[in-house]
Parts: C-alpha cells; structure tokens; sequence
C-alpha cells in the first residue's frame, strides 16, 4: 500500500471522527499507532519510521486546521507515555517525564511526533476527548472516563484494524436528571 494512499485513509479517519465526536479548538485527541500493523507485521515486529511519519502528517493536517491537540502515544517499552507540545503539557498542569521515543523504544509514531512537534515533552497520561488506536494500541487508558465507540467509515489504515472512541461528561442524578443534549 502507498503512503499516499495510508495518508488519504488517515486524513480521512481524523476528520471524520473529528465531526462525529464534536470536537473544538483546544480539545485533546490521543492516538496510539503500530506502524509494524499499518504495514502488515505483527505488532511491534518491524517498526517503520516512513510510514509513521506519514501518518502522523496526515493527522497533524486535520488537527492543526481546527486547533486539536494530539497526544501521540508511546508503546508499552516506554509505558504508553505520550509525546505533546510542552505547552499542552504546561496548559493541563500534567508532569513532564524523561524520556526520547525511539522507533524500537517508544514507537516510529511516538517517535514521528517526537521529531515534528516545535517543542515536544512526554507525559505519563492524560485524559483526551477522543481517540484513534490504529493498529490495537491500547488507547483506552488515555481517555475520558466515559468513552463511546465510533464507527468511521473508515475501518483500516493500511492492514492495521482501526478503532475510534470519543468521550462525553459522566450522567449524574437519576430518573428525574435533566440533562444538556449538547454535551452527550
């Protein structure tokens, strides 16, 4: 598969899910990527820089143009840590951690965002408004505490299964609660 083409579905998939889970300027989307999965290898088998970087353009494109930021996950040799711009970091009070992603410690994604971000830092976790986990990544620890599958049109990037989920305010009260349909 071209990385035109893993461009083209990656655009695609963050523009939709970014629709279909409302995000806005300054919201946080995290993702998790295998780039080995994209290319048809087991997970964390064969680590491919160019591919990550194609995808992670294709992401930073869609996100840039309506103010998102993202949270590039790291994999597990580096605890899923996530790679942001320090001042996102700063922004959301969250600690800063020692590490540099590499793309066999840390992932070629991880490592893609590392090498493109303007001022780039680790975190151990955040709490993110949506998410994409190209690839069985293991977002999940990321999110909201309330997330909800999101069907995208788009299913795979590349060979790797995608999986989307956006997150909403936690239903509080009970059968009397009235609750704000905007923020659901």
């Amino acid at each position: 598969m071209s990385n035109k083409t893993i461009y083209e579905q990656t655009y695609s998939a963050v523009n939709e899910l970014l629709d279909k889970a409302n995000l806005r300027s300054g919201d946080l989307l995290v993702v998790g990527c295998s780039s080995s999965e994209v290319t048809g290898s087991k997970i964390g088998t064969n680590s491919t820089p160019e591919t990550a970087k194609e995808i992670f353009s294709a992401i930073y494109d869609a996100i840039k143009e309506k103010g998102i930021f993202l949270a590039a996950q790291c994999c597990e040799h580096l605890n899923r840590a996530l790679v942001i711009e320090k001042s996102v970091a700063k922004e959301h009070n969250l600690e800063i951690v020692n590490a540099i992603p590499q793309p066999k410690a840390g992932g070629s994604f991880a490592t893609a965002a590392y090498n493109n971000f303007e001022h780039p830092v680790l975190v151990e976790r955040v709490m993110a408004d949506a998410g994409l986990d190209i690839g069985g990544t293991l977002i999940g620890m990321h999110l909201k505490r309330v997330a909800i599958p999101v069907r995208l049109s788009v299913d795979h990037i590349g060979n790797a299964i995608l999986i989307a989920a956006r997150t909403r305010p936690i239903y509080i009260g009970g059968q009397r609660a009235v609750y704000d349909e905007h923020l659901a």
